[in-house]
């Protein structure tokens, strides 16, 4: 079996997709479905069993897990910024991270977590996915100190020659509408368009940086899961690496394809940013991924106006999932 925690989250679910796409369905989808509408993001694909997060804990602490794992993707995470319950970070995302790495290594199953570019925190180290580098960073917000937690984990248990992590930057694409606040700024900007016609983006409050220009790597989901795959078939290929394009781009440049593929008039409002965010921004990142590439992941990566094209044209005008 192929085993996506998080499967029917954001990321998880699209790599369902593309799999399904080549032709697997021996998936089980690990996940928490709660109250919302998480639970579209899966009605369209193909696999063998869902089972709950905190079931499929219980069943792997008791040896009773009643299927052999050839891969595990661990995509699952509480991914919230803004989430302030440090306790509740250290279990979800750290502890239930470690569980699953003792049981899969000595069984041979493949490991492929995600990781986060929250880890860099300001970006004053770099952003360079050397593993030597690790004790340097000094994240922002709890959700990116779990994540760093177990980077830091599998680095001090020597198993990053066996797993492994992908540092995704910023991710945008289908099936994101469950994830309210922590939606990408491409389906917020939709949103805004089609209710008033504008789009509101935070102010700089830094000289070097006009507002709107702050800077991030944008990254379409399809282009993730394709590395994803890529490291699922190259089972040699193990270690830490960045996800990104390598391209920094700007909010402007983002919220002006939005308007270009919704044919709409450009119509920005640069609002103030809330005081619990200011000491925590980034305004720079930009992933380095020539380690990416020294392991033979040769594809380009989708330009942000090509993927927003894909993205506004043949989903958010539509309904919005992938399958």
């Amino acid at each position: 079996m192929i085993v996506v925690t998080g499967g029917a989250g954001f990321i998880g679910s699209v790599l369902v997709w593309k799999l399904n796409t080549l032709g697997y369905d021996n998936i089980v989808i690990v996940d928490e479905l709660g109250t919302k509408e998480k639970w579209k993001n899966i009605r369209g694909l193909k696999f063998y069993d869902f089972i709950d997060k905190t079931k499929f804990i219980e069943l792997l602490l008791d040896e009773k897990i009643p299927f052999i794992i050839e891969t595990l993707f661990h995509f699952g995470a509480c991914s919230s910024t803004t989430e302030t319950n440090a306790d509740f970070l250290i279990d979800n995302n750290y502890k239930y991270s470690t569980e699953l790495v003792k049981y899969s290594i000595p069984r041979g199953a493949r490991f492929i977590y995600a990781s986060s570019a929250a880890t860099y925190g300001n970006g004053e180290n770099g952003y360079d996915d050397n593993i030597d580098e690790l004790d340097k960073l000094r994240p922002m917000n709890m959700y990116g100190y779990s994540k760093f937690l177990f980077d830091r984990w599998i680095k001090n248990e020597s198993l990053f020659n066996k797993v492994v992590g992908m540092k995704f930057f910023n991710v945008y694409g289908p099936n994101e509408f469950h994830k309210e606040e922590m939606q990408s700024v491409v389906t917020k900007a939709y949103k805004q368009i089609l209710e008033n016609g504008e789009v509101k983006l935070f102010k700089s409050y830094k000289n070097e940086y006009a507002d709107g220009e702050q800077l991030r790597d944008f990254i379409y989901v399809k282009d993730v899961v394709d590395v994803s795959i890529f490291f699922m078939e190259n089972v040699d290929k193990n270690g830490l690496f960045n996800v990104g394009t390598g391209k920094a781009r700007s909010w402007n440049d983002l919220v002006s394809a939005v308007f270009l593929n919704m044919k709409r008039e450009k119509n920005i409002k640069y609002i103030e940013m809330p005081e619990i965010l200011k000491n925590k921004y980034q305004y720079h990142t930009e992933a380095n991924i020539s380690k990416l590439r020294s392991v033979g992941f040769s594809q380009e990566f989708t330009s942000l106006e090509d993927g927003i094209e894909d993205y506004v044209k043949n989903y958010l005008l539509k309904n919005g999932f992938i399958a």
